[in-house]
């Protein structure tokens, strides 16, 4: 990873962050204004996406930003983040209602009227239905890996960026689909996208862990806190293997035990039909 990519990189991520929470902050103070705290916007939403900001700071910004240009398993770390932390915080917290509410009042009725058209309703649906979700993150996952594209990011700015949008981007588009079809009590289809995501991701992690020599060139150059390239590269295919699909795990199996738990009888509905 060539040290001018990273440091040009850092002021587009500082002024990406910056908009988003500034846009978020002033969207949230304007719907409580009118519809009173807390309303339209719970806390607990605005909780979770100040969580998954801080998450994003973490993941793109220095030190771990600057120490993924020394360590893959470093770079893995910052992936991780983005997709199986960052990513699922942000799609719970539903930010676009304040960004909305952020922009000026008459942009709001033509920016709904393209959020309608024909032709973006329909890739929406696409992108966020379970098997186009699934397969875009699929692909985002294992092209970048594959170490002609990994190498191609290490060496440039633009592509390293294009390769953090794309793990993002599908990973929001993944997460949405998964919490969507579980809010419309699609259980299934949602244990099957994270049970199968855990199941590939982990055998991509399990290739990085027990390749007997090293895939990405571009580490070899030194040692990354005292490991050799082989097992730098071990390490980020072991946090691949294990914790990131441990995440996908635990969500498969809440999302289960929601999905088949009996529905909850309201007491008064009870008492109603007793005679």
């Amino acid at each position: 990873h060539v040290q001018g990519a990273a440091a040009s990189f850092e002021p587009w991520a500082v002024v990406c962050l910056a908009l988003s929470a500034t846009l978020y902050a002033i969207g949230v103070r304007r719907l409580w204004r009118r519809a009173g705290g807390s309303r339209g916007i719970p806390a607990a939403d605005v909780a979770r996406f100040a969580a998954g900001w801080l998450v994003l700071c973490v993941a793109l910004l220095p030190p771990l930003d600057a120490m993924s240009d020394r360590s893959f398993a470093t770079h893995m770390v910052q992936h991780e983040l983005l997709m199986v932390v960052a990513a699922p915080l942000l799609v719970l917290a539903r930010p676009l209602e304040a960004w909305t509410w952020a922009l000026p009042a008459p942009w709001r009725p033509a920016l709904g009227a393209v959020a309608r058209s024909r032709g973006l309703r329909a890739a929406w649906r696409w992108c966020t239905a379970p098997v186009g979700a699934w397969i875009l993150h699929a692909v985002a996952l294992w092209a970048w890996h594959i170490p002609v594209l990994f190498e191609a990011a290490l060496a440039s700015e633009a592509v390293h960026t294009l390769q953090h949008a794309s793990f993002f981007a599908t990973a929001l588009l993944f997460w949405w689909s998964v919490f969507e079809r579980a809010r419309r009590n699609s259980g299934g289809a949602s244990f099957a996208s994270l049970f199968t995501t855990m199941a590939h991701s982990s055998a991509l992690g399990a290739l990085l862990t027990l390749a007997p020599d090293p895939w990405y060139p571009s580490y070899l150059e030194g040692k990354a806190f005292g490991l050799t390239a082989l097992e730098d590269q071990q390490l980020g295919g072991l946090i691949m293997w294990g914790p990131a699909s441990l995440a996908y795990l635990a969500a498969a199996l809440l999302i289960a035990y929601r999905w088949l738990s009996p529905p909850r009888r309201i007491a008064g509905s009870r008492a109603a039909s007793s005679p």
